[in-house]
């Protein structure tokens, strides 16, 4: 019975022995196989599309700097609010971290989920990425100024008969921290610009609104020309004039553009006359010695009431045809508003010699004293000399005279009119009016107040005041007695006061040589000079601050003509 028992004991120990080594043997290559996997990147493994499986980590790193590498220096394309704009990744402190990247994919690992993810799954990464955070920060400020965009409205507006159209902008300001965030992640060889955040303002009036106002609006305005008629008479407006009289006005997401209808009058006269105005302006002109008011009188014209509307409504018209009214009219200047204006007395009156010996220039003198009687100049307004007499041409009755040019006397149409000039400033000066500009000549003429006299050159210098009192000043100016005259007749405003300096800083004549074909010797022989000239202004309820102007006068040389030898 004992052996019956021991024989199928030693059975079943070498049952154990063989299931237990079959055990060991599987354990072991189990385990072989796991350190095997792990030894190696899993299979079918790709960084950013590059092939690492089965590969080693060293052999891996080589491979994706081989294949990566050039990828790291190539601009970044980002994208604010639809501007294009690039990065340099470099500057940007932005790097692949091939280790990091791979940190994981290998290693012993007896997971058996692991194991047969390593052995037959797929994996798909990205690159890890170092990022130098102050210098991104720093691209991203310098990205953030390029980009920025204040925030404007947009405007229509008509360039000549051309309507155009200048866009709004929204206003874009970068939002830094969070730009960071999306270049930190996804700088790396984007296969599209980056959509960057921007913290954006939007103009009050949107494109889609102007847009509109420019095609159902601006455009049918200026599409051809209206046709203006009262059944008697007729004009056609151009697109020019039409445009002339637009404006727009853009508020609150609403484009309004409206017509001057003083201007629609003015262009409908232009192109009528039974259309212009029978309406006659007071006048005041001088009878008698003194300064008389012819009244004015009513007359008619075109209606001006809602012709903005009439104008608009035929733009949009296929006829482009308005049916006007005439209207009685009031003239500009009223009696009643001619007599307010005060002009009424002599208020200055100035007076300098002219050399009568040089006819041609005397001529001058007549031509431009003839043009400045009976100029008058509003409150508020500003006188200009050269407005008045210009332009200063042969066929406007000037005259070639003498000049001083650049030092140096010569001849120029309209010789003379400086003293007409030097007239005008005094009386301007004496009255009170404000200087707006006026320059003295270049040397002394004895004939003028040292410092207190100014020339004129068409184009160039201008002697100009503004008449700073509530009242009207016309003008009268007249050659005679060897004087050129000229007087101003308002409402006595001003006290004013003058002092001239002595003279100072005199410098002693010279010699010079004049090259130019048209040269004229002098003999020379006076000096030159400075000189202050200070004025005060007082009325009976204010007074102005003291005014102190200052010149210098070249010295008379002696004139040469010749090169200099």
């Amino acid at each position: 019975m004992g052996r019956k028992h021991r024989a199928p004991e030693r059975k079943s120990r070498r049952g154990w022995l063989i299931g237990g080594a079959c055990v060991v043997l599987a354990g072991g290559l189990y385990s072989g196989a796991a350190a095997y996997a792990g030894s190696q990147i899993p299979a079918n493994t790709t960084v950013h599309g590059v092939n690492v499986g089965s590969l080693s980590t060293e052999a891996a790193r080589q491979v994706l700097e081989q294949k990566l590498t050039p990828a790291t220096t190539q601009e970044v394309a980002v994208q604010v609010n639809g501007k294009q704009e690039a990065i340099d990744p470099v500057a940007a402190g932005l790097a692949i971290d091939i280790e990091g990247t791979l940190d994981g994919l290998t290693g012993f690992d007896l997971n058996p989920a692991t194991l047969l993810e390593r052995f037959t799954g797929q994996l798909h990464i990205e690159p890890s990425s170092h990022v130098d955070e102050a210098k991104l920060r720093a691209e991203l400020d310098a990205l953030a100024t390029r980009v920025a965009a204040k925030t404007a409205e947009g405007k229509l507006a008509f360039d000549g008969a051309t309507p155009v159209l200048t866009k709004p902008v929204t206003g874009v300001a970068l939002e830094v921290d969070e730009s960071a965030a999306v270049v930190s992640e996804s700088w790396f060889d984007a296969a599209e610009p980056l959509e960057l955040p921007a913290a954006l303002s939007e103009p009050k009036t949107s494109a889609k609104t102007l847009e509109t106002a420019l095609e159902e609006t601006a455009k049918p305005l200026v599409a051809g020309p209206i046709k203006l008629t009262d059944g008697k008479s007729s004009a056609s407006l151009t697109p020019e004039q039409l445009a002339d009289a637009a404006s727009f006005k853009v508020a609150d997401d609403a484009v309004t553009m409206s017509l001057d209808a003083n201007k629609l009058v003015e262009a409908a006269a232009q192109g009528s006359d039974g259309f212009k105005s029978t309406a006659k302006d007071a006048r005041i002109v001088l009878s008698g010695g003194a300064p008389k008011v012819i009244p004015s009188e009513n007359g008619t014209s075109i209606d001006s009431k809602d012709l903005d509307k009439l104008v608009l409504a035929a733009s949009k018209d296929p006829q482009r045809t308005a049916k006007v009214a005439l209207t009685t009219t009031v003239p500009e200047l009223t009696t009643a508003e001619a007599k307010k204006l005060g002009v009424k007395e002599a208020i200055v009156t100035f007076s300098t010699p002219y050399p009568a010996a040089d006819t041609v220039r005397t001529k001058n003198l007549y031509a431009g004293t003839k043009r400045l009687t009976g100029v008058l100049v509003m409150p508020g307004e500003t006188f200009s000399l050269e407005k008045a007499l210009g332009p200063i041409t042969t066929a406007n009755g000037y005259y070639g005279s003498g000049v001083v040019v650049n030092g140096f006397a010569t001849e120029a149409v309209g010789g003379g009119l400086s003293q007409i000039s030097t007239q005008l400033y005094n009386v301007g000066f004496l009255a009170g009016y404000d200087d707006i500009t006026h320059k003295p000549h270049s040397r002394w003429f004895e004939r003028y107040p040292a410092g207190r006299e100014a020339t004129l050159w068409e184009g160039q210098v201008d002697m100009a005041w503004k008449n700073n009192t509530p009242y009207g000043v016309m003008i009268e100016a007249w050659v005679g007695g060897g004087k050129v005259n000229t007087r101003l007749w308002s409402t006595d405003y001003w006290t004013v006061g003058s002092k001239s300096s002595a003279k100072y800083n005199l410098t002693n004549p010279g010699t010079e040589y004049n090259p130019a074909k048209n040269c004229k010797p002098e003999s020379g022989g006076k000096k030159g000079f400075s000189i202050n000239v200070t004025r005060t202004r007082t009325s009976a309820d204010k007074t102005l601050p003291v005014e102190t102007k200052s010149w210098t006068y070249q010295p008379w040389n002696k004139v040469i003509c010749g090169k200099k030898p």
